[in-house]
């Protein structure tokens, strides 16, 4: 059986993807919250960071061809930017750190 056709595999990838529209869609009125909301959202794209984090770890396992290419096909659109997977991730939890630092300036 190939990666993709897992059922464990399609159904952590259609939540991760739900999960991160969803976040997306909260995070443009992030300006509004509180500060306890602020922490939450913060918390919840740092679980969410994590889960992905996880979900292409195993792609990079997975001895499957298709999770192969999938990787490839990321770091070839990273690469356009100048930018590994791993340097994706550190800018992310670059970000969230800055932000956890500016909340916490608020209080």
């Amino acid at each position: 059986m190939g990666f993709f056709d897992s059922e464990i595999v399609q159904q952590e990838a259609k939540q991760l993807f739900e999960d991160y529209q969803s976040l997306v869609q909260l995070g443009s009125s992030y300006g509004k919250f509180d500060r306890e909301g602020k922490k939450l959202f913060i918390e919840r794209m740092e679980g969410l960071m994590e889960r992905y984090r996880i979900f292409m770890k195993r792609f990079e396992l997975s001895e499957d061809f298709m999770a192969q290419m999938t990787v490839q096909q990321l770091q070839t659109q990273l690469g356009q930017f100048g930018m590994t997977p791993q340097q994706m991730f550190e800018q992310m939890n670059l970000t969230l750190e800055r932000m956890k630092a500016e909340v916490e300036k608020t209080s």
